[in-house]
């Protein structure tokens, strides 16, 4: 099982798009951990969305897509429509 989540920022006031084929609640915990990278230090991120694929290139593929849309309202839509 793999997962594509959105996490959120509230001090950043931005969004975090990723994939990861390990427990996302474990996935989240890194992203809060003090570490280099744009996740790193913050240790506010907030999980707004997930969406489950039955393998990990499925799950990169969305992450992809949603990067491509380069907009914040695109992905504050997508969150506010689930």
């Amino acid at each position: 099982m793999s997962h594509l989540y959105i996490l959120f920022s509230p001090s950043k006031n931005k969004y975090y798009v990723g994939h990861t084929g390990d427990d996302l609640v474990e996935r989240i915990r890194k992203h809060n951990s003090n570490h280099k990278g744009f996740t790193g230090g913050i240790g506010d991120w907030e999980l707004k969305y997930s969406e489950k694929y039955s393998t990990k290139t499925q799950a990169m593929k969305r992450e992809k897509e949603i990067k491509s849309w380069k907009s914040k309202k695109m992905i504050e839509k997508l969150i506010l429509n689930t």
